[in-house]
């Protein structure tokens, strides 16, 4: 049996095809988007026909959806492990990194996970749901420390998701840029999110509606 270029094709294991199937999705949707990558194209790089395709995943939106499902959990785990012990700073640092070796390692899983595709969205498997469950670990952690500065509790969901938002927009930045090294972003990351909350006031004014200095 050959393929269509006449050359052998490989035979697999039905899990062995689905792994590979798997791995050709995930680099054709980080490459060139869901919307962009067609069920032919997965199953002309993987040398097989159409139907396998849809035996395996019933479609592209199976398929999309494991390969969303497989980064979801690698990249929350990560960052899980992260913030689970540690010295409020130290969490902050553990975290920052952590998003960025991801991104370093597995940077096309992390560009199919920050174009937040639809396909996912109904089922919450996007980037940023993923992004709202890492700073409800945050908040937990922020609130805490407001707590013992004698800043309200309340404030911490609010604060939690200035802070992811700041790691996870620089994260997008640094998948093209790459410069400086991930240590280093890290580094300054943590000189602007821990240093902004170390000096915190408890009732922050805006300087601009309080009229001519």
């Amino acid at each position: 049996m050959s393929d269509i270029e006449g050359r052998p094709r490989v035979r697999m294991t039905g899990r062995e095809r689905r792994e590979q199937l798997l791995d050709v999705g995930r680099a054709l949707f980080a490459e060139k988007g869901f919307e962009a990558t067609s069920i032919e194209e997965i199953a002309s790089r993987a040398g097989v026909s159409k139907p396998v395709v849809y035996e395996h995943f019933g479609g592209k939106e199976g398929l999309y959806a494991v390969v969303v499902d497989r980064e979801m959990s690698d990249l929350l785990e990560r960052l899980t492990t992260a913030l689970s012990s540690g010295h409020p700073r130290t969490l902050v640092e553990q975290a920052a990194l952590a998003l960025l070796t991801y991104i370093e390692e597995q940077t096309d899983g992390f560009r199919i996970l920050s174009r937040d595709s639809p396909v996912a969205g109904s089922g919450g498997g996007t980037f940023s749901s993923l992004l709202s469950d890492i700073a409800s670990q945050v908040e937990h952690i922020m609130s805490r420390e407001f707590s013992a500065r004698g800043i309200s509790a309340q404030l911490a969901p609010m604060y939690a998701q200035m802070l992811v938002g700041m790691v996870a927009l620089t994260g997008q930045w640094w998948l093209e840029e790459r410069k400086p090294n991930r240590e280093v972003v890290a580094a300054h990351l943590v000189n602007l999110g821990w240093n902004g909350l170390a000096h915190l006031e408890a009732k922050p004014r805006l300087l601009s509606r309080d009229g001519p200095q």
